[in-house]
């Protein structure tokens, strides 16, 4: 099969690789799509390498696809069968060995494209939106990088919680894409980064951004607020004035999924199964796809992640 190898300088290029063998508890999936994230480019930087057990230079934290072949000791899905999955890694090539207890349908009606960029960017909005702060209906969440994948995933479970949304976006042509994105009756302000402070307090601060300055929101927080660090692109150092979070009686907290057991991810997964996969059928999510290369053009696929202006996700096909 091809795939896309990180080599030895922190580039990527497209080799040939043997085929993956399906075993006890495992699928082969054929991929149709697969999604980028940034967690690809940490990797090819060295700083953030793929779990055990998952290929460690080829990328790739999301797959969409048909089942091609069952481990045994896997029940419930069976050949021809459309689904997704986050994966630990190596979703960046034509097949892939997948664990059955992480993979999601994919809806009728939904595109390959769509399904590639669903897992990651909806998976980490829910867990921590959802499950670790604990989102409700009334609460007044921002969400920093709001134009991203992950950043219009995290809109969209807010606002489909019942929570009253502003989105902080650089680029203002962005801003009535995210308000249209918005889920039917939801209540969502787009705003440009620095004028965060005029809508606040805030119960929950979703920080997608990082940089030096992204711990001073702490001074947004209601009282027992809590800051969500997602991600980290523009700085992973930031000083913090404990006082002002011992005054706010805040929570901050910090998540990722890659690094998690095998155990978590699969509780993930049937979390994400049963709650945010009939969002998405039911048309109340969406996943907004901004660009699509062909594995033969991997670099140009990394270089638009890497890229100003994007709005929602980049993907790769393998054709």
């Amino acid at each position: 099969m091809r795939a896309v190898v990180i080599d030895g300088k922190g580039a990527f290029r497209l080799e040939q690789r043997a085929d993956p063998v399906v075993g006890p508890g495992l699928v082969t999936v054929r991929v149709h799509a697969a999604g980028l994230n940034a967690a690809d480019l940490q990797q090819a930087r060295g700083d953030y390498p793929a779990p055990p057990g998952w290929p460690a230079d080829i990328p790739g934290l999301e797959i969409a696809g048909e089942v091609e072949q069952v481990g045994a000791g896997v029940t419930g899905v069976s050949v021809g069968d459309r689904v997704m999955a986050l994966v630990g890694g190596g979703g960046h090539a034509e097949r892939i060995a997948v664990p059955a207890d992480v993979l999601l349908p994919v809806p009728a009606g939904l595109s390959w494209q769509e399904a590639a960029g669903f897992p990651e960017a909806f998976s980490t909005a829910w867990d921590a939106l959802v499950v670790q702060a604990g989102v409700r209906a009334g609460d007044r969440v921002l969400v920093t990088g709001a134009a991203g994948g992950v950043g219009t995933a995290m809109v969209q479970v807010a606002a489909a919680s019942g929570a009253h949304v502003v989105a902080s976006a650089r680029r203002a042509e962005l801003h009535g894409r995210l308000t249209e994105l918005a889920p039917a009756g939801s209540n969502v302000e787009v705003v440009l980064p620095g004028q965060e402070g005029g809508r606040a307090p805030y119960d929950v601060v979703v920080e997608l951004v990082g940089g030096e300055d992204c711990l001073r929101r702490v001074e947004l927080l209601r009282t027992r607020g809590k800051i969500l660090v997602v991600g980290v692109q523009g700085g992973a150092v930031a000083p913090l004035r404990m006082f002002d979070l011992m005054l706010a009686r805040a929570q901050l907290i910090g998540t990722t999924i890659r690094g998690r057991s095998p155990a978590e991810k699969a509780l993930l997964a049937a979390t994400v199964r049963t709650h945010v996969v009939p969002l998405l059928a039911e048309g109340r999510l969406r996943v907004p796809v901004d660009a699509a290369f062909p594995l033969d053009r991997c670099s140009d696929a990394y270089a638009r992640l890497a890229g100003q202006g994007k709005f929602g996700k980049v993907v790769m096909l393998p054709w």
